[in-house]
């Protein structure tokens, strides 16, 4: 698969001290990028990353992106279809491991995540791909249902029932009137 938004930086280039990396999407990626996440549009997407190799006597000297993540979209309304804008502005940190470099009696490394655990991606070849891990972190940071002001009430003259009032006041009501009693 070839990413829409890709930004590749080799692994090579990439050494114990941090080095920041900034990245852009032009107009085509974001055009390309709304219709891969069902979005009406991508006005801005933007990413900030620190790179910096892993200390070595931390593992598999994986490469570490921490930064941020921004955008601008607009997205449609679940039950309207009305455009919503939305601004992200994501913090990640991001771990990349090569998929050759695994160790372990199952092939599988064991890793084991500080509290500010960061997201894993593997890795095949010489570089790691910023653009898309910027895409991803995007599409992850959208409301997955986003509702418009009008969406209660064309809902409700659709029909349908909030929770509160789907919810009997007595929660044994319900029980009673299947028992029969």
């Amino acid at each position: 698969m070839n990413p829409e938004f890709s930004r590749p930086e080799r692994i090579d280039t990439i050494g114990d001290a941090a080095r920041t990396v900034e990245i852009e999407a032009g107009e085509a990626e974001r055009v390309a990028l709304a219709r891969r996440f069902g979005l009406v549009s991508i006005g801005r997407l933007h990413a900030r990353l620190a790179l910096r190799r892993e200390v070595a006597g931390a593992g598999t000297g994986a490469i570490l992106a921490v930064g941020t993540v921004a955008a601008a979209v607009v997205q449609a309304c679940t039950v309207t279809d009305d455009p919503l804008p939305a601004t992200i502005s994501e913090e990640v940190a991001l771990r990349f491991v090569a998929i050759d470099g695994r160790t372990g009696a199952d092939g599988e490394e064991e890793v084991e995540l500080a509290d500010e655990a960061m997201d894993t991606i593997e890795v095949e070849g010489g570089a790691i791909d910023l653009g898309e891990a910027a895409a991803e972190t995007m599409a992850l940071a959208l409301d997955p249902f986003p509702r418009s002001p009008r969406a209660a009430g064309v809902l409700r003259a659709a029909g349908v029932l909030t929770e509160e009032e789907a919810r009997p006041a007595n929660p044994f009501a319900a029980l009673k009137g299947k028992l029969g009693g």
